[in-house]
């Protein structure tokens, strides 16, 4: 398993780049006086990173991915609903319910993922052909 440094830099990084608008939006919030708004958007990001630092495949390597995965997309709609909210609500952000269905495709992780593990890497490396004859 510590050969696997790009699928933890990936895991990782791309999480907490999925957060990065809400860092920023946080800044310009309390850029623009609305502390409330800024002050739970930071605390939004603190548990973001939190929950993909907590939640990462290798410290549960017999976990399932989907329930990995949960914490993270939890913490990610939570975010959109703070960010609705900071503007207003749907209808003073120029949106209707019907815009939502846009975040539907975010959640194709969980179909394409769905029963994999962190582990099962390592159970599939150890076959018979894999440890007697080196791959040419």
């Amino acid at each position: 398993m510590k050969d696997r440094v790009g699928e933890k830099i990936g895991w990782t990084a791309g999480w907490i780049g999925g957060f990065i608008w809400v860092f920023i939006l946080s800044i310009v919030f309390l850029v623009q006086g609305k502390s409330a708004q800024g002050f739970l958007g930071m605390s939004l990001t603190g548990l973001a990173i939190l929950a993909v630092v907590l939640f990462a495949p290798w410290r549960l390597p017999t976990t399932q991915y989907w329930k990995l995965m949960l914490a993270p997309y939890g913490v990610f709609l939570l975010s959109i609903a703070w960010a609705i909210w900071s503007y207003g609500g749907l209808g003073t952000a120029g949106l209707t319910w019907w815009n939502l269905l846009w975040l539907l495709p975010l959640l194709i992780p969980f179909g394409s993922l769905s029963t994999r593990r962190w582990g099962d890497f390592d159970v599939q490396r150890k076959t018979p052909m894999d440890t007697d004859k080196p791959r040419p």
